[in-house]
């Protein structure tokens, strides 16, 4: 089953690692998954992040543990997700950070994240629909993903 998923963090560099703040995920089937990090340094997010990103959280606030768990659960038996985001490369680590290390990642469960960007471009990059719902929210991002590459699967499968 494929998994769209989108998250928010806060980074300033190599001298204050990556944090998750929040995630979406919203499954193939309609089921979705929000969640925010309640052990995020949220004073130290820089000031993008807490004019764009801060405003659109909706609690509640949750242990990585806690989400962990969730994403498990969410996921369930499926032992071969197909994990999708937009420009997912920082998704994919903080993603991977909530389990540990990319190497804790559960079983059958893929080292990376197939992007949709990477998609849109090998199909022509095609303008993608417009977000209709506020712009970081990670669920609200994570529904987007899963538009976008059923718009890219539907209408571009043969390319330029």
């Amino acid at each position: 089953m494929k998994y769209f998923l989108d998250t928010e963090f806060s980074e300033r560099g190599p001298a204050y690692p990556i944090q998750l703040i929040s995630i979406g995920i919203v499954a193939e089937d309609g089921r979705t998954l929000y969640a925010e990090n309640y052990e995020c340094d949220w004073a130290a997010c820089n000031p993008w992040v807490a004019a764009n990103v801060l405003p659109h959280l909706t609690g509640p606030r949750s242990t990585l543990a806690t989400i962990k768990a969730a994403i498990v659960d969410f996921v369930g038996k499926d032992s071969k997700p197909e994990f999708w985001g937009y420009f997912a490369d920082y998704d994919w680590v903080v993603f991977a950070q909530i389990f540990g290390t990319m190497m804790d990642l559960p079983e059958g469960w893929p080292m990376y994240c197939r992007d949709v960007k990477q998609l849109c471009d090998e199909r022509g990059n095609p303008e993608l629909p417009k977000q209709n719902s506020a712009e970081h929210n990670a669920l609200n991002d994570a529904r987007w993903n899963q538009a976008a590459w059923k718009f890219l699967t539907d209408c571009c499968a043969g390319g330029r």
